[in-house]
């Protein structure tokens, strides 16, 4: 029994919030890896689109709530979740061509883009705080809880209860869903299949035919739905801020990179890879281990390596180890 309880704190804790983490971390990474395959930079202002596609979401919502239009046990943010996409869409049309299409056509460096990209990101940043202002906002409605700890002890009759939220079961379907389709329209759709040639070698592709200014435009939408939904799930499954969104630059590039740039596969299997490290590392283990051994063996201590407040540390000693050992990553991506 106690074995139980112990896998039910390690289920509550850490493989629940890691799961739902880990969606939220992959949605983000394929945005950020789509841009590095296809366009041939690193976007740091990913994070920020992130941000802005929620803050629309949350502004859509907040219009749904005040006309009476709700989605029942569901968050109202899923209705509203096109609208900021398509608005998002428009942001980074809008950016590319008044902004990224220049440099290109300049054939401007890597480096050049990126440093590009953090000027766009400031911009973005300043123009999300100056929307929806600074502080944490809770848009999540419905139902708070698919599973209630309550309603599982007295189901079980064990002493720990596992509670799973309705915002993290909608984050892992969402995620898989969105990944299913990414997948689907990469590997069959003729669009989706001049991308992968795009990528893979740009003169074959043109050669072929393949209009880079279509592919381009294609890659952004895509990138900002991918964004949009990313940001409205993490937004969901804890709160809104948008400096939040700004920090999570550094795991979401992380698990890109740990998967291997450019590799769509490798940047879902790296959001996992991080959400599970940083969840694991900054966890205290004292409960679970409680129930492992005797009561006269039972620390006394958190048993936690990190705390909470240093838990993107852990998504920067990845990314460290993983450039310095396998800069490729774990599916042999484009090496940064």
């Amino acid at each position: 029994m106690d074995v139980i309880n112990a896998l039910v704190v390690l289920a509550n804790f850490v493989i629940v919030p890691g799961l739902a983490y880990g969606a939220q971390l992959a949605l983000g990474a394929l945005g950020v890896t789509l841009i590095y395959g296809i366009l041939r930079f690193s976007n740091f202002a990913h994070g920020d689109t992130m941000a802005f596609g929620t803050a629309i979401t949350i502004i859509g919502t907040n219009a749904l709530i005040a006309a009476g239009i709700t989605f029942g046990p569901l968050p109202t943010a899923l209705i509203a979740l096109p609208l900021g996409i398509a608005v998002t869409c428009l942001l980074l049309l809008g950016t590319d061509w008044a902004v990224y299409k220049f440099y290109r056509s300049k054939k401007a460096a890597p480096v050049i883009l990126v440093i590009v990209s953090m000027g766009v990101m400031f911009v973005m940043n300043g123009v999300v705080r100056f929307i929806i202002g600074v502080g944490d906002i809770n848009f999540a409605d419905g139902e708070r809880f698919v599973v209630t700890a309550r309603g599982f002890r007295e189901a079980t009759g064990l002493a720990e209860g596992l509670a799973i939220r309705t915002t993290q079961v909608i984050t892992v379907v969402v995620a898989l869903f969105a990944m299913a389709l990414l997948f689907w329209f990469l590997n069959k759709t003729r669009t989706g299949k001049s991308m992968r040639a795009f990528s893979d070698n740009e003169d074959l592709a043109l050669l072929f035919g393949i209009n880079p200014d279509w592919v381009v435009k294609v890659t952004w939408m895509i990138v900002a739905a991918l964004a949009t939904t990313a940001g409205v799930l993490y937004g969901l499954d804890k709160s809104f801020k948008a400096f939040t969104y700004f920090q999570l630059l550094l795991p979401i590039f992380a698990a890109a990179i740990v998967g291997g740039l450019g590799s769509p596969l490798g940047a879902i299997a790296g959001g996992f890879v991080i959400a599970f490290s940083e969840v694991t590392v900054t966890y205290a283990w004292r409960r679970v281990v409680a129930y492992l051994l005797p009561e006269d063996m039972a620390p006394e201590g958190l048993l936690q390596l990190m705390s909470t407040d240093y838990k993107f540390a852990v998504s920067f000693a990845i990314l460290i180890v993983v450039l310095l050992f396998k800069p490729t990553g774990l599916f042999k991506g484009k090496s940064v």
